[in-house]
């Protein structure tokens, strides 16, 4: 089985990958950690934007770097096939796209579970991936209930 497992650093990942690997050693599964960084803001007049915007960003993407390898590590510690798996985009598009390319069979996410307003200002990574996947979608609710 092909696991796509995606996670963004926040609180919620700790949770996410904790509930995951509950479960994932019993899953004869080929796992990859996917985190989806910020795309390349776009600057007016500016064509790659200014130098201290371009460092800050490249410390950003090697510090989630490291933390990924790391996550990865920990699942190839308890001897499952694990890969990471840092690319830049839109978050919800790029799990999708990175799903059909390497023919997942399923998807897990976390569910933040922001409010009504903050969906419909922002939008719910989960919510789209759900929506719009090949494939099944396990999304584990990361918030604690009230």
């Amino acid at each position: 089985m092909k696991v796509i497992i995606a996670i963004d650093f926040s609180q919620a990942t700790s949770i996410l990958l904790s509930e995951v690997k509950k479960f994932a050693e019993f899953l004869s599964a080929k796992l990859w950690l996917i985190h989806v960084a910020a795309p390349d803001p776009d600057f007016a007049g500016y064509e790659h934007g200014p130098q201290s915007m371009r460092d800050e960003a490249a410390r950003e993407f090697r510090k989630e770097h490291v933390a990924l390898q790391r996550e990865v590590q920990a699942f190839r510690d308890m001897g499952m096939e694990a890969t990471a798996l840092l690319v830049q985009g839109r978050t919800a598009e790029t799990i999708l796209k990175e799903a059909d390319n390497l023919k997942a069979e399923l998807i897990i996410i976390g569910s933040h579970g922001h409010g009504a307003v903050y969906h419909l200002l922002v939008g719910s990574v989960s919510e789209h991936v759900l929506r719009k996947a090949k494939c099944p979608v396990l999304v584990v609710p990361t918030h604690t209930r009230t």
